[in-house]
């Protein structure tokens, strides 16, 4: 199970870190992945990294404003997001597989992941 969390409506400029917990099985070892969907537009990719180790990805669009981190110890991984804007409005989904070792056009387009959470609502508005 993966559990997401951490939304909630913030200004535009501002931050947020978002959670995503999981039980059942450490999250070190499995490939991971961030999510948003918008009102009306297909789910997109923002982030993930490999279980095998190595660099963390991003999507080109919002590479230097999403972090994507973990704390080994709470079993969760992190998404903080700098310089909310309202495009930024979305659902974000965390996603894992215990496969390790991911091409990355798998890693972005979803198919490869056994485990989804719910969504977790950020709204960026004034």
């Amino acid at each position: 199970q993966l559990q997401a969390s951490g939304g909630g409506l913030v200004q535009p400029g501002g931050s947020l870190r978002l959670s995503c917990a999981a039980s059942d099985f450490t999250l070190d070892y499995y490939t991971i992945s961030w999510f948003r969907q918008a009102p009306g537009k297909e789910r997109e990719w923002v982030s993930g990294r490999r279980g095998s180790g190595g660099t963390t990805y991003y999507a080109d669009s919002l590479r230097g404003r999403f972090t994507m981190s973990r704390d080994n110890a709470k079993n969760t991984v992190y998404l903080q997001i700098h310089s909310l804007n309202p495009e930024d409005t979305a659902v974000y989904f965390c996603a894992a597989t215990s496969t390790r070792h991911v091409i990355l056009s798998h890693l972005r387009d979803g198919t490869v992941y056994d485990y989804w959470s719910h969504g977790t609502q950020v709204t960026v508005s004034s």
